[in-house]
């Protein structure tokens, strides 16, 4: 099954390594879908404990009014998710996240993902990144 990622999904995502919650979202492209027929109330929170849109969780967001249906019809084309406690990262192509282990992974089509989108990638998954980085030409 293939799942686009909507930001909703941050709430249920953890890194498969290490199994750290919740990850690093870096949106580099979005797209807008719109839904007529959307079944719950502008006052619904569909999230349990982490806001992908904010990237906050939902004891830490205050006052936010929270918009779920606006969330919901965003998603997100190409990004990168990141794992701040073992330095894994793992790309968004085409709305789909690569979270593979890192046997799994094709290291030719991460790193001309990393060399693609080099301007919009911390520094840190460039340089130190695992399971490969720019640094292990």
């Amino acid at each position: 099954m293939v799942i686009s990622l909507k930001y909703r999904l941050l709430d249920i995502l953890a890194c498969p390594i290490c199994k750290k919650f919740p990850l690093k979202l870096i949106v580099f492209n979005e797209t807008e879908y719109k839904y007529d027929n959307i079944d719950f109330s502008e006052d619904e929170i569909l999230c349990e404990e982490f806001c992908g849109l904010h990237q906050k969780f939902l004891k830490d967001l205050g006052e936010v009014k929270l918009n779920c249906i606006n969330c919901i019809r965003h998603e997100v084309v190409d990004g990168i998710l990141i794992c701040d406690k073992c330095g894994r990262w793992y790309p968004i192509i085409e709305e789909i996240p690569h979270m593979l282990p890192d046997e799994l992974r094709n290291e030719n089509e991460d790193k001309a993902f990393l060399k693609k989108f080099r301007d919009l990638i911390p520094r840190q998954v460039l340089d130190h990144g695992k399971p490969w980085n720019l640094s292990s030409q």
